[in-house]
């Protein structure tokens, strides 16, 4: 089983191009099913072998969502098994993935987007570092790994867009507004005279060593400004995302864009907001038609 998941990583990395945090996600969950399958040898695998795991999953609570996800990863691995001739058939085909509850993404109203950007202390560096970063999430809807991956080179304050690197180490160019480029025009300026420390000469977003901003850092700069803000909703970082999306749509923009600013393969992926702003549709018409 070891070689063939080995042969499989080595797939993803170099054929299909994934992103490290999507490999290591594969890498445990076929690590999960080497361990239920044992010396069982993969050509023996039939879909009692597969239903039985499944039977596992559950009996260790596993939610819906995990349950989904490993299927997918071993749907992707049999196939490619299958494709290479390591199997003769795939087990896999006979087994249904179990249906999801749709879980609606999490987002402010323009009220409180206002008051969580405009709560970082504006004399400071770290004030004005955090300012640009909310400014830069929300204008661009872009997502934290590729907002804390930006180089000072990949924004073009001219031209009004900032380059990413995205799922699957895609690169795309997405706009930016005047006010998210002037907060970081101003983090900038106010790091530089202040000569701040800065051991990464490219990266825009710092912690206080100079080095690049991690993921984790970001949630816990919003987690500090949720709690400024006195912000009840359980938000993460993400929520500013999924904020500038359902606000897009509201206002009149087009899915097909949306999709398109969101960086999503799919239309599939960028229709969840759809239902967002249907369910807030329905909210105003029951509360506003006299015979709702």
């Amino acid at each position: 089983m070891e070689r063939y998941i080995e042969k499989f990583i080595n797939y993803l990395k170099v054929e299909r191009n994934v992103s490290k945090h999507t490999v290591t996600n594969y890498a445990v969950d076929l690590a999960s099913f080497a361990e239920f399958l044992g010396d069982k040898d993969i050509a023996g695998v039939d879909h009692l072998a597969l239903r039985r795991f499944l039977a596992e999953m559950r009996s260790k609570n596993y939610s819906k969502r995990t349950v989904a996800r490993k299927l997918a990863t071993l749907r992707t691995f049999f196939r490619f098994l299958y494709r290479e001739g390591h199997i003769k058939t795939n087990p896999i085909t006979a087994i249904m993935t179990p249906k999801l509850d749709k879980k609606l993404p999490k987002f402010l109203d323009v009220n409180k987007v206002e008051r969580l950007i405009t709560s970082p202390d504006a004399e400071t560096v770290p004030g004005l570092r955090d300012r640009a970063i909310f400014e830069t999430l929300y204008s661009t809807g872009i997502r934290v790994s590729e907002l804390v991956g930006i180089d000072s080179d990949d924004v073009d304050f001219i031209s009004g867009v900032v380059k990413v690197l995205g799922k699957g180490a895609k690169e795309r160019m997405v706009p930016i507004g005047d006010t998210a480029l002037t907060a970081i025009r101003k983090y900038l300026d106010k790091r530089a005279a202040e000569k701040a420390r800065a051991k990464d000469k490219h990266a825009v977003f710092l912690n206080k060593n100079g080095t690049r901003l991690t993921d984790r850092s970001v949630r816990r700069i919003v987690d500090k400004y949720i709690r400024v803000c006195a912000i009840e909703e359980k938000i993460s970082p993400h929520s500013l995302r999924h904020s500038f999306a359902t606000h897009l749509l509201d206002r009149g923009a087009d899915l097909r864009s949306v999709q398109e600013l969101l960086g999503h393969m799919n239309l599939s992926t960028t229709q969840i907001y759809t239902h967002v702003t249907m369910e807030r549709l329905k909210a105003v018409y029951d509360k506003a038609h006299p015979r709702a």
